[in-house]
């Protein structure tokens, strides 16, 4: 190459070499060179530096598992990694892998994506940072340097943007690295795949890498639990907190590290940031074991307002002799400033197990145009029932489809002296609603049914969202509600359409007392898997017995039930 002095830098920047210089190569640099481009570790260890918290500025000396990433990397087009806190996997990724692979190939476009525009460029500005201090003659001349993207002089580019399905459409890029993937909406997830993914397998080479702490059963987690099993093509990768450090240099982090973090924290969230749990809370109301089986379905339909469509209305047929299917719409109401969401969950309700067949959530929706929307969607599903929740601006929309919508299968509810709320009028006009109010006892429930519905498979639902609140519905004092920073609103549609399957109005539409649907199957499997017990001899003789939907047994000759002959349901 020509000989040429220092260059004077890139925009005043004399640690970045400007496009068009040309640097004369000594024979070790180009050895050095060579061994670079082959050995992205080597090219790591030797020349990037990195900042560090304690060091500042020093080189990147890469751990054991940060080099079994980067071979991950190398070796397979499509990697997902289960990462720990603080175990640098976003400086393993960008600093060595992405840096490595724009130095050093023609016209490479990369897109680093996160869950948020401001993560995404703090990550191109590490591998700025990185790339300033390496020597000019590793250097690419410099095109353009901001803070949303470089390009170099051999064609190569680095875009960082928020993860969305807009994100890098019409773009083409060879590599695509999703950071903190498990902290991205769930429906900005599966909208980014839907629209972005077939650009990356429409190519031979190009490349998807998706790095992130677990943060619940979101898309993120049904990717990881199909790379385990061997159901799609990502290498799943994984690193726990005992095979990071407790600092640059210093010795591996043991029990006495992790006490003192949960002493800091809490449990819940040491098993979300280290432990790598999906669950990272143990007292949800659903069990972990549970949730951890919950699987996500396709949608046969979804639009932009949050409407989610999995099985269209059943219409009867008369030469068959069948009817319409029967549906139930449970409605829980934001006030749309884009907090939290108006939401409701259109369940068929003429089979058992029930079946969530479509899902409705939205931030922004006004509360006035909130009862149209749920008006027509119940009209499709055979004129639903429907049951808003009326706590507070769910009251406007409940008269709005009660006297200007006229929509006829509204469900109303009373309060009936020890009864407490019902679905139903009562005698009083100041006792009524044109729905159902959360209190205390509807919440516990409610709250009490679902899980026996949902553990017990009885309530059937494949919507992310569901599931996603579900791992972070949380016990909280003497009832459950959404953990810290997250939603709880579709669940409390479940929470409310739980409560209603326990009244009397609802055994009368589908002729089906819920209770005792539990119960015998309870005792069923009682009495194929243990021997019984609990029978006090009374000196009568022996006991046969027969359930009359109650808590306990009865005699079947007298009728009558005593304190010798009760089968307590422990």
């Amino acid at each position: 190459m020509i000989p040429s002095k220092k260059a004077a830098g890139y925009l005043g920047n004399s640690n970045l070499k400007p496009s068009g210089v040309q640097i004369e190569f000594t024979e070790e640099q180009v050895s050095e060179y060579i061994k670079c481009a082959n050995d992205p570790v080597y090219f790591a260890k030797k020349y990037v530096k990195v900042v560090t918290l304690d060091k500042g500025i020093t080189p990147f000396d890469l751990y054991d598992y940060q080099e079994r990433l980067v071979q991950a990397l190398c070796d397979n087009r499509f990697v997902i990694g289960k990462v720990c806190r603080q175990a640098g996997k976003t400086t393993t990724v960008g600093c060595c892998y992405l840096l490595h692979k724009v130095l050093f190939n023609q016209n490479m476009s990369v897109a680093i994506l996160a869950n948020k525009l401001n993560t995404a460029r703090d990550i191109l500005g590490r591998i700025r940072e990185a790339y300033e201090h390496l020597p000019q003659w590793l250097q690419q001349g410099i095109k353009e340097w901001n803070k949303g993207s470089i390009e170099l002089e051999n064609g190569s580019k680095i875009l960082a943007a928020a993860t969305s399905s807009s994100a890098i459409r019409g773009g083409s890029f060879n590599i695509i690295f999703l950071d903190e993937f498990a902290f991205v909406p769930t429906t900005v997830a599966d909208e980014f795949f839907s629209s972005v993914y077939p650009t990356i397998t429409a190519g031979q080479s190009t490349q998807m890498i998706i790095i992130s702490t677990p943060r619940g059963l979101n898309m993120f987690y049904q990717l990881w639990k199909s790379a385990v099993t061997g159901q799609n093509e990502y290498y799943a990768f994984e690193v726990g907190w005992r095979e990071v450090p407790q600092y640059p240099g210093g010795p591996l982090r043991d029990d006495a590290w992790k006490e003192q973090q949960i002493k800091n924290t809490s449990e819940r969230q040491f098993d979300a940031e280290f432990e790598c749990s999906f669950i990272g809370s143990a007292n949800t109301l659903i069990d972990a074991s549970k949730l951890s089986v919950l699987s996500y379905g396709k949608a046969k339909f979804r639009n932009n307002e949050g409407l989610i469509i999995y099985e269209e209305p059943i219409k009867g047929d008369e030469s068959k002799g069948t009817e319409d299917h029967l549906y139930f719409i449970t409605v829980d109401v934001s006030k749309g400033l884009g907090n939290d969401d108006s939401a409701f969950t259109v369940i068929d309700i003429s089979t058992f197990p029930y079946k969530v067949v479509s899902v409705f959530k939205n931030n922004t929706i006004s509360p006035l145009l909130l009862p149209s929307y749920v008006r027509a969607v119940a009209v499709k599903y055979n004129n639903a029932y429907v049951m808003v929740e009326v706590n507070d601006i769910g009251n406007q929309v409940a008269e709005i489809l009660h006297n200007d919508l006229q929509y006829e299968n509204l469900i109303k509810s009373s309060f009936k002296g020890q009864q407490g709320q019902v679905i139903g009028e009562g005698t009083s006009a100041k006792r009524n609603y044109l729905g159902v109010r959360t209190t205390h006892p509807v919440k516990k429930l409610g709250c009490s049914v679902l899980k026996n519905l949902v553990e017990n498979d009885k309530l059937i639902f494949e919507d992310p969202d569901i599931i996603d609140q579900l791992t972070t519905f949380i016990a909280v004092g003497e009832s459950y509600k959404a953990d810290d920073g997250h939603k709880d609103d579709v669940v409390m549609t479940l929470v409310l359409f739980a409560w209603a399957t326990r009244q009397e109005f609802f055994e009368n539409v589908t002729n089906r007392d819920i209770r005792i649907e539990l119960y015998n199957q309870e005792i069923e499997k009682l009495e194929s898997e243990i021997v019984p017990f609990g029978f006090i001899d009374d000196g009568m003789g022996s006991y046969g017995g027969e359930w009359d939907g109650k808590d306990y047994w009865h005699d079947a000759k007298s009728g009558k039930g005593s304190i010798s002959t009760q089968f307590w349901m422990f």
